[in-house]
């Protein structure tokens, strides 16, 4: 692919503002649209089976909105039994919630699951038709209602009708638009989605440009392998369709690869009040690696699936944001209506404020009265952050 000749040149600091907007981290969020507008304007909030302070579908709202209630936040995602869906759940980044108006731009993903016939579970005889009929005469269902989730105990090792109605729900055949406690329940598509939208007419390039436009529009500015991550595409895929995608090249202080913009985020310059939080270590501001280095010089790991012995940060080492830079971690964990911060990074004494501001606002929206530091990395900052989160809990 030849670039077309960058149109702008940007400093690093002027993305790193951009990308902070267009995540809804930078600037007043608009609270009219709550929830549903955050998922809209992030195009993929992604789910996660850990919960520690909340599950990282919960704290990606909370991050930009402040301690919207968590029953509002799982109204906003999942429709009521006869309510119409504003979201459905499926693979993008990963598992995650997706605006419903979505559904027609990932047939390009459907298609491509039909014609892979082999996937990890073997499918035993007649289990997929069993499944689509139980549900066309029951109704909305979950797995174990379908006949269980699992043989054994073991994590992977699903029954016949869980392989037959996950295989239903990556052809597009099943839907799942909401969840009961932490289950899915699946539904016939035709049944769960919107008519004008439940079709796969458009074809692959169609799609493709329009997941590449709504990742650089989320984004605000990134290189070709952080558009590609954002829904994971591959790189030709996103090679063949972003000089089409509305988006625009750019040349970015620091940055050694070539970079694509939002049109509409080089409008004006992005200002604005910079949010202080927790992030989710699944928020689409910093679930790309290279990424986050790149724009925050921050080295970003879930060590949770980490020997214990070998972590570093923490089992679910949260980074503070804070006057739009990420200025250290907190692993964080609830005794009762304690918040703990089992182990605390902090970036300097400056950054000790920020850190305590967090951990409170953190710990009145899961309903925690009172916050205690176990340990902080750089020993003589913790008596200065213990003193400050005694101030703001006075």
């Amino acid at each position: 692919m030849t670039t077309p000749r960058p149109s702008t040149d940007l400093s690093a600091d002027e993305a790193r503002r951009i990308a902070l907007r267009a995540q809804g981290l930078l600037g007043t969020p608009d609270r009219r649209a709550g929830v549903r507008g955050i998922l809209r304007h992030l195009g993929a909030v992604q789910l996660d089976t850990i919960s520690v302070l909340a599950r990282s579908h919960e704290l990606i709202p909370y991050a930009r909105l402040g301690a919207v209630g968590r029953r509002t936040v799982e109204d906003a995602y999942w429709a009521a039994p006869t309510a119409r869906a504003h979201s459905f759940e499926y693979w993008s980044h990963a598992a995650c919630i997706l605006p419903v108006e979505e559904w027609p731009h990932f047939a390009f993903r459907r298609r491509a699951y039909r014609a892979r016939p082999h996937w990890n579970h073997a499918l035993p005889d007649g289990a997929y038709d069993r499944v689509i009929k139980q549900l066309s005469a029951e109704g909305p269902l979950t797995a174990t209602e379908l006949g269980g989730a699992k043989r054994t105990s073991e994590w992977w090792d699903w029954s016949g009708s869980k392989v037959a109605v996950e295989r239903a729900l990556m052809y597009g055949e099943v839907v799942c638009v909401r969840r009961r406690g932490w289950k899915r329940v699946y539904d016939l598509a035709e049944r769960a989605i919107p008519g004008p939208l439940l079709h796969d007419d458009l074809d692959d390039a169609e799609c493709l440009r329009r997941l590449v436009r709504l990742a650089g529009r989320s984004l605000g500015v990134g290189t070709r392998a952080d558009i590609a991550d954002y829904h994971r595409l591959k790189g030709e895929q996103v090679d063949a369709v972003i000089a089409e995608s509305g988006l625009v090249p750019v040349t970015v202080e620091g940055w050694s690869k070539p970079a694509w913009a939002d049109p509409t985020a080089l409008e004006a310059p992005a200002r604005g009040r910079h949010r202080t939080t927790l992030l989710s270590p699944f928020d689409s501001l910093i679930w790309e690696r290279a990424r986050t280095e790149r724009i925050f010089g921050f080295t970003h790991r879930l060590e949770a699936y980490v020997p214990k012995p070998k972590r570093v940060y923490g089992y679910f080492a949260m980074p503070v944001l804070a006057g739009g830079r990420l200025v250290g971690r907190v692993d964080p964990a609830r005794e009762g209506r304690t918040l703990v911060a089992r182990q605390v990074t902090v970036d300097g004494a400056k950054a000790v404020p920020a850190v305590a501001q967090a951990l409170v606002e953190a710990a009145g929206w899961v309903e925690c009265t009172d916050v205690r530091v176990e340990r902080v990395d750089a020993a003589d900052l913790r008596e200065p952050l213990v003193r400050e989160l005694a101030r703001l809990l006075a």
